[in-house]
């Protein structure tokens, strides 16, 4: 009778632990959804903005190099003809362009967009990245939950207990514990 008793008491407790591990499981899958939500969420929220950022320092940088080109060409010009007039308008666009970017000497500026390309592409990366772990952490947690309930003695065990297959990754999901929009769900879009 005793023997029965132990047998009982490991079996109750099994399934005590059982029923625990499925739950945190299942908690861990709605906290992994809500996961790639967030990393949605970023993505569609960071990556227009640095591309608008890094959009618009290109194009203040592409202005100040195209106004040092007509300047360089006009100094060319002026001391090629040996004309004073010319050579002081000349002058004077120069000292107007190097004014507006702020710089005493006209050698080579640094060209700043290249370096904040260079961050955007390192963003991109990162948010791919995370976005691919969040991913990759539901299908495992999905994987080992759905394996545990089907197979022996899960089988028999998860159904008592009302456990069901998880779907693992489908996007867009509206719940309450996470809201994506289709458009959240696309890559973005980088044109420069």
């Amino acid at each position: 009778m005793i023997y029965f008793l132990i047998l009982i008491a490991i079996v109750v407790l099994y399934v005590f632990g059982f029923f625990n591990k499925l739950k945190t499981t299942q908690v861990n899958i709605k906290a992994s959804i809500q996961e790639i939500g967030n990393q949605l969420k970023r993505q569609a929220n960071l990556i227009p903005n640095l591309v608008d950022s890094v959009k618009g320092f290109m194009a203040h940088e592409k202005g100040i190099f195209d106004q040092l080109t007509d300047a360089r060409k006009s100094i060319d010009q002026a001391v090629s003809t040996n004309d004073s007039k010319t050579l002081d308008k000349s002058q004077d666009l120069i000292n107007k362009v190097l004014g507006s970017i702020k710089v005493v000497m006209e050698s080579n500026p640094e060209i700043k967009s290249s370096e904040l390309v260079s961050n955007l592409m390192n963003e991109l990366r990162d948010t791919a990245d995370k976005l691919m772990y969040a991913r990759r952490t539901l299908i495992d947690l999905t994987a080992d939950y759905n394996a545990n309930i089907s197979t022996i003695p899960g089988a028999w065990i998860a159904p008592i207990l009302g456990f069901k297959e998880e779907k693992g990754l489908t996007t867009p999901i509206n719940t309450d514990q996470l809201e994506v929009s289709e458009k959240e769900t696309k890559n973005p879009e980088v044109k420069l």
